[in-house]
């Protein structure tokens, strides 16, 4: 099929030879292009927008033909989340969790423990009634060990693939959004168990914590001297074995039992020789636990840093682990078999993932888990191999050689080694009836939820199976052929296709025109199918309106082809009327038009006429979405800049305007031509009169330009060196031959002078406004001292001669003077300046306060950070052009400050605190101005600026920093006005960074193994660990 523009030319090329008024039926049929050929499937490869019968590509490909029933819906199996024979039950990963569901399921396969816990006694009996499980209500655990006891009883009978641990970690009063250190986690909660299980009668309950994990060690202190020995007896839940500079577990324990000399100024006081003796101590282990724990310190404290980094060097263990020639006392076997390993997936000590390998006491297979997922091992052998792939290592360091029976790992943090015994493990550990019943409820409870999701399923399927039936049916009955025909829009045939979505009644409002028939425009998106197929699609789905033959619009057919012929006549009538206005108009016969729509004539037609063949489009917003209204508002606002046709010469009073410059007579004959494609153009004959209101305004803003320039030229001769800023006092070296000086706000001074220059377009400066420079007791706002500093720029002084001149020609709304006398004493003469009005040391004080506030109270304010290398700046040396910076203007004018405070009328406030809300009301506008002026900052290159809010800490700042420079945040030494900023958690308005402030960026020198800077991000947050926890008795 032909393209959608040569399809849109051929349905309306017969408008060249018709004119609107011989419009037939025959030519409306093939504006809607009722008679194109439609398309074949496998000839035509997308549908074709522009041919109403093409019915093709519309989405009709995913249902003809066989189709599979599990693309009628979107719902997984729920069988998928069903527990597999002979595997375990995983945990869900709550966020960042992961660290505790490797210890729950590392504790739930120590079998000894699990049995402990079962016989604990609960308060589940209370829940228990009628001798079954309340209906009404979810069963809650209450205490630490309850809610051990519900998980246990689930990983062990629950039908679930995984379980939710919510529970138990909302007991601990954990953050399921932080990872934790997961040794810290393993210590703290064997304690709180410990504790928990302490206050319980039955032994084997009260003691299994000890009986599994407790050893005992000693730590002995020998006298070099005397030989005397002492000890202090230690219990043990796990060892803690530095691996820094070792590659074999047995090196690791060799190093925790090494002997220490105690010596010089570590000596060791001796009780039997009473004075301070070189000595020796080590640890001696005097018994082992059944479960030995080995935790390997990975996450040690870089003191370069300040912070935790993880040690990513390959350890090696053996899975049959002897500590008989580690133990002080032989009083019986200790030859351990590997039970569990810890994993830590990542190189950086603030991020990664755990997973835990743990072998089943009761097959002796070995499993993996992560999280809700579980692999079991092939051939009953521990496989690390994948884990150790999975993180590039930063030091190139190869992994070992293992041999049989030993294994290399660099993400190992714990290993859990459990004592050879020649029984087998107790095969059957049953569950407590009362957590049977809780396990079978939550059994229970799941199974309904898989026939639900089955019969959702099935009913998705039965839909689907329905619909493919019906598209099978109604699609090879939609071709209308010759026989009876409707339109409905493409948009709503392709969504009636689509799997995806449920159909919705038949909307065609969007394809209507003025006249409540099918715009012919609309066609591109409209499809004609048969009559048959939309009788059932209405039956079925409803909508309206229902557009059959009776919907071809004649209306809007004979309109457009009236404009199709005015754009084809176009060009020659363009011709015609530029010839016609090189002709010379008689008599009074001409018509006035403007010389800018005469030139633009020919583009504004277009225009037009093209808003009027797209009509169509402005009548639709719902069809093409968002993309119609932003053509609606482009249209708008064209309407609102652009002047229609002839308008150029019309008054604001709505006649003709009075500038001849502007317009021209034109013939009655091109006139009419105009006419025709501008109906609604203003229509100025030649005797029309000008506009009497414009003639009058006229000739008032001519006499008032000359009264302007004749003032201008008055007043700069009258106050030459004002206006030429020549000649000017100055308070901090006062002029000899005055005593006087007089004071004006330098913006009246500004306002004056722009008059001055264009009298023709600013208007004349009547008053002089002094009130802006007084408080409203009408005291005056600045001390001697600020106005030959900070404040100078707010005013001008005046010479005593110009004053009078001022006098005369401005109103003075207050006078302003600063008088010099001398004040004679015996040694010598002082001089003393004295204001009138007088300082008001109230409003004085409460301004300066408010502008220290404003300083201290921002927000999204712009401050520079300078790197400096030696104490320099950077760019000092290689660019000392550069180096002029408002630093130094603001340390000027902080240095300021002082010579105000000694003006002897600056500490004169009291009792003004009520008075300083209003006082500098008047004034504020220009200190704001003075602010903005004299801290503009001058960047230097190499600096760069952020843009940070006053109650932002110095710890957020120096992230900022992070992403600017490269720099770590315990790398950045940070100064301002030579002052450090050291403290992380003050904000910035309360160590003085105000806006425009230069801070200066020291950076140590990089650190090069910290992890990456997704550690840094995790190091400048605090480190809480588990404070606030259940863990540590909160």
């Amino acid at each position: 099929m032909a393209p959608r523009l040569q399809l849109e030319k051929a349905a309306w090329r017969w408008a060249e030879t018709v004119r609107p008024e011989d419009v037939s039926q025959e030519h409306i049929e093939a504006a809607y292009r009722i008679r194109l050929e439609p398309c074949l499937r496998g000839v035509c490869r997308r549908n074709c927008k522009g041919n109403p019968n093409c019915l093709v590509g519309i989405g009709e490909h995913i249902w003809l033909g066989e189709i599979d029933e599990n693309s009628f819906h979107n719902i997984d199996d729920p069988n998928c989340e069903r527990r597999k024979k002979n595997s375990f039950v995983g945990l869900t990963n709550l966020g960042a969790t992961c660290y505790v569901n490797t210890f729950l399921q590392v504790w739930f396969l120590n079998l000894e423990l699990r049995q402990a816990l079962y016989l604990c006694p609960s308060t589940c009996s209370d829940f228990v009634m009628g001798g079954g499980v309340q209906e009404e209500k979810d069963y809650e655990p209450q205490t630490i060990c309850e809610h051990l006891q519900y998980l246990f009883a689930l990983l062990q009978n629950s039908n679930r693939r995984y379980i939710d641990p919510s529970g138990f970690v909302k007991a601990l009063g954990l953050d399921t959004g932080q990872q934790q250190d997961a040794q810290e986690f393993s210590k703290l909660f064997m304690s709180l168990l410990e504790d928990t299980l302490s206050k319980q009668k039955n032994p084997d309950v009260r003691n299994i914590v000890q009986q599994q994990f407790c050893g005992e060690y000693a730590y002995v202190t020998v006298c070099n001297q005397c030989g005397r020995e002492s000890k202090l007896l230690s219990k043990f839940y796990e060892l803690e074995l530095n691996i820094q500079g070792h590659k074999q577990l047995t090196d690791c324990i060799s190093e925790f039992l090494k002997e220490e000399k105690l010596e010089g100024d570590n000596r060791y006081f001796c009780e039997n020789c009473q004075s301070k003796q070189n000595a020796t101590r080590k640890i001696r282990l005097l018994s082992l636990p059944c479960t030995l724990n080995l935790q390997l310190m990975r996450f040690v404290f870089d003191r370069q840093t300040g912070h935790k980094k993880k040690l990513n060097t390959y350890i090696g263990f053996s899975e049959t682990l002897d500590m008989e020639p580690y133990v002080d006392h032989q009083g019986g076997p200790y030859v351990y078999e590997l039970g569990a390993v810890l994993i830590h997936r990542g190189v950086s000590a603030y991020s990664g993932h755990y997973i835990a390998h743990v072998k089943d006491p009761q097959s002796g297979e070995w499993y993996k888990f992560n999280d809700e997922d579980i692999e079991k091992m092939e051939g009953k052998k521990l496989q690390l191999g994948i884990e150790e792939d999975l993180e590039p290592s930063k030091s190139q360091t190869r992994k070992p050689k293992c041999g049989k029976g030993t294994h290399c790992s660099r993400n190992a943090y714990m290993l859990v080694y459990r004592l050879q015994t020649q029984e087998k493990p107790n095969t059957a550990i049953q569950v407590p009836a009362f957590l049977q019943e809780l396990v079978d409820r939550d059994n229970s409870k799941f199974e309904e939820w898989c026939v639900e999701m089955a019969e959702m399923r099935k009913q998705s399927v039965d839909k689907g199976k329905a619909k493919h039936e019906e598209v099978k049916e109604l699609y090879q009955r939609l071709p209308a052929g010759a026989e009876p025909y409707e339109f409905v829009s493409l948009e709503w045939l392709q969504k009636w296709l689509d799997e995806s979505t449920p159909t919705k009644p038949i909307d065609n409002h969007a394809c209507l025109c003025s006249h409540d028939k099918l715009h012919p425009d609309k066609i591109s998106i409209m499809k004609r199918i048969s009559e048959y197929a939309a009788n059932i699609f209405y039956s079925r789905y409803g909508g309206g309106p229902r557009l059959t033959v009776k919907a071809l619009c004649k209306e809007c057919v004979v309109e457009r082809c009236r404009v199709l012929r005015l754009k084809n006549q176009l060009n020659e009538d363009y011709k015609a009327v530029s010839n016609l206005l090189k002709t010379t108009i008689k008599g009074s016969e001409g018509f006035w038009v403007g010389k800018s729509s005469l030139r633009s004539w020919r583009q504004l037609a277009l225009e037009q006429l093209d808003e009027q063949d797209g009509d169509a489009d402005q009548s639709n917003g719902k069809m093409n979405g968002n993309s119609m209204n932003k053509d609606e508002s482009k249209e708008e606002r064209k309407e609102e800049d652009e002047v229609n046709f002839n308008e150029d010469i019309v008054c604001p009073h709505g006649e003709l305007c009075i500038s001849e410059n502007e317009r021209r007579l034109v013939s009655k004959e091109a006139w009419t031509k105009l006419r025709q494609y501008f109906p609604k153009a203003p229509e100025f004959p030649s005797c029309k009169e000008c506009c009497s209101q414009c003639k009058i305004l006229e000739r008032e803003g001519e006499e008032n330009e000359a009264l302007h320039k004749m003032i201008a030229n008055e007043q700069k001769t009258s106050l030459p060196n004002l206006f030429q800023d020549k000649n000017r006092p100055c308070l901090s070296s006062w002029p000899e031959d005055t005593d006087v000086l007089y004071i004006v706000s330098q913006f009246f001074v500004e306002e004056w002078r722009k008059f001055v220059r264009k009298p023709t377009r600013c208007s004349p400066v009547s008053s002089v406004g002094n009130s802006a420079l007084l408080c409203p007791h009408g005291g005056l706002m600045f001390t001697f001292a600020s106005m030959t500093k900070e404040d100078s720029k707010l005013i001008a002084l005046i010479w005593p001669t110009e004053w009078q001149t001022m006098q005369k020609l401005f109103v003075v709304d207050h006078i302003i003077k600063i008088t010099r006398t001398e004040v004679r004493d015996v040694n010598h003469s002082e001089a003393q300046y004295i204001s009138e009005p007088k300082l008001c040391p109230e409003c004085r004080e409460g301004l300066l306060c408010q502008q220290q506030r404003d300083l201290r109270e921002y927000t999204q304010a712009t401050i520079y950070v300078h790197k400096v290398v030696d104490n320099k700046k950077v760019m000092k040396d290689s660019a000392p052009e550069l180096n002029v910076s408002s630093s130094e203007t603001e340390e000027d004018k902080e240095e300021a400050k002082p010579d105000g405070e000694k003006d002897p009328d600056f500490n004169q406030s009291n009792g003004g605190t009520k008075r300083q809300k209003i006082s500098h009301q008047n004034y504020i506008s220009y200190q704001k101005q003075v602010i903005r002026r004299s801290m503009r900052h001058r960047k230097v290159r190499g600096e760069k600026a952020l843009l940070v809010s006053a109650n932002q800490t110095l710890k957020e700042l120096k992230i900022q920093i992070m992403h600017a420079f490269s720099v770590a945040p315990f790398d950045q030494n940070l100064s301002i006005d030579g002052k450090i900023l050291s403290d992380d958690c003050a904000t910035l308005g309360t160590l003085g960074v105000i806006p425009e402030s230069v801070i200066l960026l020291k950076a140590d020198e990089p650190i090069a193994d910290y992890a990456a800077m997704d550690d840094v991000m995790q190091v400048c947050m605090p480190e809480e660990g588990f404070k606030g926890t259940g863990l540590l008795g909160h």
